[in-house]
């Protein structure tokens, strides 16, 4: 008869062995999404009658000045519009920043943070958008390489500024909204009935799904998407490149096998994700000509995770020793 410590052994084993079988084949190396990285500058874009005033994040090129032109990108977080913050896209404007560009990663009313509705969120997008086209002398930029990028529902936001003109907080302005290009990592751009979020936009989802409003002369776009994406399914994916092909525009789509949503994040799709996306999205950004020169995707991004090995190492050492109880 097998003893109860025996027992006990048999079943850790078999949990362990559990484990180990379940593990990929190439570990995946997981990181903070900020990389340890900070902005350069904050600044105020926007303050709303209610709740606190919204900023854009700002991540300078080596070397900068006013007096540049340099191509700018603004990023826009994921969050379902409920939630998220500007720390979500911090390695992505570093890295781009590293590369030549003025990355600025902005924030948006949500419905946690300000009670905002999907339409408001698409609001703040343009109104930032239009800020910085304003500011471009004071931001070392041309208002004519703005790309608006951003993954899940700050995709949507982007994709919104460029497709949904109905949808605006400042119909008046004599600014253009509309950026020049789109990166969108997983954007749910589907909201109608079987898309998704549509009972939170029901009442006016033709204006505010960008898959409904696809026409010619829609800036050149990149997509990455996982083929295991629980909130865009695939039929969904190959609908919207179609459409886009189908109006005269340019867009290319990437599917990465087995990917859930969130993938091109280093926090959850590692850095193998990470710097697969970041390759594309340079390439992109090069052919725009938003950046010049080959990639240095995997160089920088080897240095940014020694830097954080070595900070960690640091805090470890400086811990005092524990006493003895």
């Amino acid at each position: 008869m097998m003893k109860k410590r025996d027992f006990c052994n048999l079943k850790l084993a078999v949990i362990l062995y559990a484990c180990w079988v379940a593990m990929p084949l190439h570990a995946v190396e997981r990181y903070n999404w900020t990389l340890g990285y900070k902005p350069d500058k904050s600044i105020v874009f926007s303050k709303p009658d209610q709740g606190k005033p919204l900023k854009l994040d700002i991540f300078l090129p080596d070397g900068h000045s006013k007096t540049d032109k340099r191509a700018c990108i603004i990023f826009f977080f994921g969050g379902g519009w409920k939630s998220g913050g500007t720390s979500q896209f911090y390695g992505f404007s570093k890295y781009l920043a590293s590369r030549g560009m003025v990355a600025i990663s902005a924030q948006y009313r949500t419905s946690r943070s300000h009670r905002a509705s999907p339409r408001q969120c698409v609001e703040d997008g343009k109104e930032a958008i239009r800020y910085v086209r304003e500011h471009a002398k004071e931001f070392g930029i041309s208002p004519d390489k703005v790309i608006a990028a951003g993954g899940s529902a700050g995709g949507h936001v982007a994709a919104a500024c460029a497709m949904c003109p109905k949808i605006d907080g400042a119909p008046e302005s004599k600014v253009s909204c509309e950026p020049n290009g789109l990166v969108l990592f997983n954007p749910v751009y589907d909201n109608g009935p079987e898309g998704y979020g549509h009972e939170r936009v029901a009442a006016y989802w033709k204006e505010i799904s960008p898959l409904h409003n696809i026409v010619n002369g829609l800036p050149p776009t990149i997509v990455f998407f996982g083929s295991k994406d629980v909130h865009v399914p695939v039929p969904t994916i190959d609908a919207f490149q179609k459409r886009m092909v189908d109006a005269g525009n340019v867009c290319e789509t990437h599917v990465f096998d087995g990917q859930t949503h969130g993938f091109f994040h280093i926090s959850k799709g590692g850095r193998r994700m990470f710097e697969a996306v970041l390759v594309k999205t340079d390439l992109f950004l090069v052919q725009q000509g938003c950046l010049s020169g080959e990639n240095k995707v995997a160089e920088w991004t080897g240095e940014a995770i020694k830097n954080i090995e070595a900070e960690q190492k640091a805090r470890r050492q400086a811990k005092p020793p524990q006493k003895n109880q």
